[in-house]
């Protein structure tokens, strides 16, 4: 079917649309030190350094797998083909407005949408629907991240949260799930 494209290099390093979810990545091959261009999206998770004794340039790291996002993601995926079941009023009109293209310039990067879209399943979703995701305590606080590379549009991302949290909050004043104070704590 496809010949595999192998290289030392990357040429191209933008091979998505940022409108669309990522059909095609980048993988490294450690054994050769090279990079394949492989359908689908990349599987969540980052480099660290590898345990091994090479270190240095030559050392590839090593891909640590971020298991729950893989959990996570064709969750929010199937609930937001079903019509985000169970979410309030506000957020149904806000998820319809982020979504039409007509009322804004430019349409908001796939990945945007798919982290609003996130933390909303967190919030709104039933339980039966987050049946069997643990996410991490810390005392008393869930820790909930949204990690978006560099340019993706995490401002955009942290108004679209805020408006999200403030206009339900407002319809919903004794909903636990909405504040009404937002914090934000940024370097720099």
């Amino acid at each position: 079917c496809c010949q595999k494209t192998m290289s030392k290099t990357i040429d191209k390093l933008i091979i998505n649309k940022p409108y669309e979810e990522p059909s095609r990545h980048w993988t490294y091959i450690p054994e050769t030190q090279e990079f394949e261009l492989s359908e689908g999206r990349r599987k969540a998770g980052y480099y660290r350094a590898s345990k091994s004794k090479r270190v240095g340039p030559d050392d590839p790291g090593e891909f640590v797998e971020i298991k729950l996002v893989e959990q996570i993601r064709p969750r929010v995926r199937k609930w937001s083909e079903a019509g985000y079941p169970g979410v309030t009023g506000v957020t149904k009109k806000l998820l319809s407005y982020w979504y039409d293209e007509d009322a804004r310039d430019l349409p908001f990067f796939w990945c945007q949408l798919e982290a609003i879209e996130t933390a909303i399943w967190l919030t709104e979703a039933s339980p039966a629907e987050k049946q069997g995701i643990e996410i991490p305590k810390d005392g008393e606080w869930e820790r909930q991240c949204l990690k978006m590379a560099t340019g993706t549009g995490k401002t955009v991302l942290m108004a679209l949260l805020i408006a999200w949290q403030a206009l339900n909050k407002l319809s919903y004043p004794k909903d636990i799930r909405f504040s009404k104070n937002i914090l934000i704590v940024a370097p720099g």
